[in-house]
């Protein structure tokens, strides 16, 4: 039977995906930026006309597949992603999903976290979601998003891995998450496979916030794949520098671990409401952070130090084939 995985404008066979990004966001805004659009409103002609050229620029390096993780509360939208898509030719796979306790929107549900309800509502929520389509769009997500705080997964997001491992269960979909800066990958890793859900079809996102490869051979231990997927974002959110980055990347390739994990830069191409801004200093360190990045910085410094380019096909598609398939990884 062949497999197949969602994109906003349909089921494609997973052998399609191409040479793929893995985390970047076309759209993102952070929870709060809905009631601050009289100096940040939405426009969608011109932020699709943005859009349109974020894809083709990454269509430029031969990118055909990119994941966005945008999660529901922080404006996912996936009719402008398909708009995107359809303008394009890129193949975009988009998220059901809710951010981290600190950044995210937990009111709505942890009031009903009180109530008693929420963990079964947010079962039902992915569930629909992924069956159904979103918001009677009939678009379905390629992906389950989640994440945990700095130093710990609260309990208000253990229901969201909860309910995501006990719907991939009952579907297939593929589980991708976002850790802060550089922690709670093993437990992530660990609460999930506990929880019945497959390794095989999880990816432990922002890993690259860390520099110890023992850390990441951890969570790569346990038969997941991990995202190199931050490459740009340096200082900002605890980061470490792309170089630190890069050396921890080039341990891992030389212990043999290069089919298990995948990159990207987690851009954010079009802030909802105000985009944020920053001073000279801030400017300068951040300068890279564009989907452009790996491919005329972080691949040729890649190259240098001897990493084949088959090596770098499956940093940049093949390991994506293998999650969305479900194909188990060889463990060290």
């Amino acid at each position: 039977m062949m497999k197949t995985v969602e994109t906003v404008t349909g089921p494609i066979p997973v052998e399609q995906l191409g040479k793929t990004l893995i985390h970047e966001h076309f759209i993102f805004g952070y929870p709060g930026y809905q009631g601050d659009v009289t100096l940040g409103p939405f426009n969608e002609e011109e932020a699709l006309e943005a859009a349109i050229g974020v894809a083709r620029l990454m269509q430029s390096y031969g990118v055909e597949t990119v994941v966005d993780p945008t999660p529901n509360e922080c404006g996912r939208n996936p009719l402008f992603l398909k708009k995107i898509s359809e303008a394009t030719g890129l193949q975009i796979i988009c998220a059901t999903g809710y951010y981290y306790e600190g950044e995210g929107a937990p009111p709505y549900f942890k009031m009903r976290q009180g109530l008693g309800s929420a963990e079964e509502e947010i079962y039902e929520m992915f569930k629909i979601e992924i069956t159904e389509g979103i918001a009677g769009t009939g678009i379905k997500p390629g992906i389950i998003k989640l994440a945990s705080s700095k130093d710990e997964i609260s309990e208000y997001e253990k229901m969201f891995f909860r309910s995501a491992a006990r719907v991939q269960k009952e579907t297939g979909i593929v589980i991708l998450t976002h850790t802060q800066e550089g922690t709670m990958g093993p437990e992530q890793a660990k609460l999930l496979i506990e929880q019945g859900a497959d390794p095989s079809k999880i990816i432990i996102g922002h890993m690259c916030g860390n520099t110890n490869p023992d850390y990441h051979k951890e969570v790569l231990g346990q038969g997941v794949r991990i995202g190199f997927d931050r490459f740009g974002i340096q200082v900002l959110v605890g980061a470490p520098f792309d170089q630190e980055r890069v050396a921890t990347l080039m341990t891992l390739i030389d212990e043999g671990y290069e089919n298990q994990i995948l990159l990207a830069h987690d851009s954010v191409n079009i802030w909802l409401g105000r985009p944020p801004v920053m001073n000279e200093q801030v400017t300068q360190i951040m300068e890279n952070w564009h989907p452009a990045h790996i491919f005329k910085n972080i691949l040729p410094t890649l190259r240098e130090n001897g990493i084949t380019e088959k090596q770098i096909d499956k940093m940049l598609g093949v390991n994506a084939i293998s999650l969305f398939a479900g194909e188990p990884v060889k463990v060290n």
